[in-house]
């Protein structure tokens, strides 16, 4: 089996469950690669594998059987980068706080390669979301699994971004900025609006105003065979268009679209973990003493 792994920088203290997840995969006889900024990392912490093998975005990846994300829901995301639409199933090891996306723990390392090896897991598709534009923005990783947003790029004034759903007039929002999420999404950013919750498998979109002007404006659910365009207005004549945690300021020129992509992210699940189990535990979903009882 090839696996590759990225990751980011950790505590000492789980320098050991680093380490015994390479020597896991040694007994395994794992064919090896690792992100070439991460193996610096690991390189002044971790006795790595003689034979191991690097690689950077871009790479072909051809072969992998899976890809092992150690860091927080973040470095999940960024790992979706490398993939792309290879599709590779990816595992999320949470080295970070909520981990709602990165779902083993550091310390059930061992067993997750297991569960690998004997096939005792299922996989996930999770949409995610394009944005084609006129112009280079993104340096060609157009899309992203949790959501796309205009967002305002100076602190003063507000922008104008004017919304069309398949052609179609929406609506002017006069915000902060909007936000395009995906259900996988509908947990972050957008919730932190206002949003509401989807479940990962619904085939919709969310847009969310970031602090609107008008008050009785919602977000809006729409289906994910949507297109929804922009036209931004901004007196500083630019804003921020970010996907997941990739920003880059935008001139109000440039035309920009969104799309549901015509690949998906596939997540790998171990040990029962499911959406509703996940609510519950890292968003405190529904706690109430009465429902233990």
């Amino acid at each position: 089996m090839k696996i590759a792994i990225i990751g980011k920088p950790f505590a000492e203290k789980l320098v050991p469950y680093i380490q015994g997840m390479f020597d896991e995969l040694v007994r395994h006889e794992t064919e090896i690669l690792v992100g070439e900024e991460f193996k610096v990392i690991l390189q002044e912490h971790i006795q790595l594998p003689d034979n191991l093998q690097s690689f950077r975005r871009g790479d072909a990846l051809h072969g992998v059987s899976f890809m092992l994300s150690i860091g927080g829901d973040g470095t999940l995301l960024d790992a979706i980068t490398y993939v792309g639409a290879l599709q590779i199933p990816i595992l999320g090891i949470n080295t970070g706080r909520l981990g709602f996306l990165a779902t083993v723990p550091y310390d059930q390392i061992p067993t997750a390669i297991e569960a690998l090896y004997k096939g005792h897991y299922s996989l996930e598709d999770r949409s995610l979301i394009r944005a084609d534009t006129d112009q280079e923005v993104f340096n060609g990783i157009n899309f992203g699994l949790n959501e796309f947003s205009i967002q305002k790029s100076d602190s003063t004034t507000m922008i104008v971004v004017h919304t069309y759903l398949d052609g179609d007039y929406l609506n002017s929002y006069w915000a902060d900025g909007l936000i395009v999420a995906t259900p996988t999404g509908s947990t972050g950013y957008s919730l932190s609006c206002g949003g509401p919750l989807l479940h990962p498998q619904t085939n919709n979109f969310v847009i969310s105003p970031v602090c609107p002007h008008n008050l009785n404006v919602r977000p809006l659910v729409v289906s994910d065979k949507s297109v929804i365009s922009f036209e931004v207005e901004a007196r500083s004549h630019n804003f921020l268009a970010s996907l997941d945690s990739r920003s880059q300021s935008v001139d109000t020129r440039v035309q920009i679209a969104v799309r549901r992509e015509n690949f998906n992210a596939r997540l790998v699940k171990i040990a029962q973990v499911n959406f509703l189990n996940t609510l519950r535990s890292k968003l405190n979903w529904g706690l109430d003493k009465r429902n233990a009882e």
